[in-house]
């Protein structure tokens, strides 16, 4: 994309009122550049560095959004992806993102997987080795219900990770994404013997598909996938036992609002656990948080939330889309 100067404008003076009018609605934030280069963004002034991934320039109009569709397409052609599984790579790398950004991870030991579109089984899951703020759409593994690796990646998979998730979507052909979390207070509440208790709203979205599994190490054998998948049963969340946190969904914006709610609610039992005496939501109140939920969300679930957390990502830079 072509940026205005003075160098352009000087002797033309049409340009030069152009690009006065343009001003700020025509500034391009970023250029397209190698994964892991530096750009300088100027924006009211302010210079600073960002991290961008082949990731085309946006042109602003007079507040319009960025229009994003032939960089999407342009780029997936060019990696020779189709445009289904480019798609569900960059939302599975804003996912590994936005789980970094809310301090949900763990160095490099949890993951999150997201079915690829098509008939093979194969699904998509983190290179072992990169933090979650690293991630991009290509760096992802993309792995066979064997553990093979489909592409090359100079990157091995998590075998605890493998076991899991391929434990989930061989049970759940409803289940497009299988997030995992280890957080100080996902596995704080999963090593209290009542686990989940009612004593928040988030609490009363999670207790109604909630289900529970009993450790048993890490999970490294495949033996233990048929006592995995007999737990989860129809669930969304399920408690991994002095372990952590999962969740499922048809979506990766479903999985992740669930992980949300699913967090939020430890954090607080954990909170309140350290005060008085608690105060326990009744069951009936419980019974009737999904259609609270779908009159909350629209019927839209996770998806009414995700083009927020997306637009968060970019004002951090983005940088997943690569």
């Amino acid at each position: 994309m072509k940026r205005h100067s003075t160098v352009e404008s000087a002797g033309n003076p049409d340009a030069h009122r152009r690009a006065k009018l343009v001003g700020w609605h025509a500034q391009p934030s970023r250029r397209r550049v190698a994964c892991g280069a530096r750009t300088w963004s100027t924006r009211r002034a302010a210079t600073r560095t960002r991290d961008t991934c082949f990731t085309l320039p946006r042109t602003r109009l007079h507040g319009s959004r960025p229009q994003r569709k032939e960089a999407f397409m342009s780029t997936a052609s060019a990696a020779g992806i189709d445009p289904a599984e480019w798609k569900r790579r960059c939302d599975l790398a804003a996912c590994y993102r936005l789980v970094a950004m809310h301090g949900w991870d763990d160095l490099i030991f949890t993951h999150i997987s997201a079915r690829v579109p098509g008939s093979d089984h194969h699904f998509l899951i983190n290179p072992y080795g990169m933090m979650f703020e690293e991630i991009t759409a290509s760096s992802l593994v993309k792995v066979d219900p064997a553990g093979n690796k489909v592409d090359d990646s100079p990157y091995p998979v998590n075998r605890a990770g493998f076991v899991i998730h391929s434990a989930v979507h061989a049970a759940r052909e409803d289940v497009q994404c299988v997030l995992h979390t280890h957080t100080r207070a996902g596995v704080a509440v999963s090593a209290q013997r009542g686990g989940v208790r009612a004593v928040s709203q988030q609490s009363t979205f999670v207790l109604p598909s909630l289900a529970y599994h009993d450790y048993e190490g890490v999970a490294l054998r495949d033996d233990e996938k048929p006592r995995l998948q007999a737990d989860l049963g129809g669930a969304t969340f399920l408690m991994l036992r002095n372990h952590g946190l999962l969740t499922v969904g048809p979506t990766i914006a479903d999985a992740f609002l669930a992980m949300y709610l699913f967090e939020t609610a430890c954090q607080i039992q954990l909170a309140a656990q350290s005060g008085g005496e608690l105060i326990e939501i009744p069951p009936e109140i419980v019974a009737t948080s999904a259609e609270a939920a779908a009159v909350q969300t629209g019927g839209l679930g996770g998806a009414f939330v995700w083009p927020a957390l997306l637009r968060k990502l970019e004002r951090r830079g983005g940088g997943y889309q690569c």
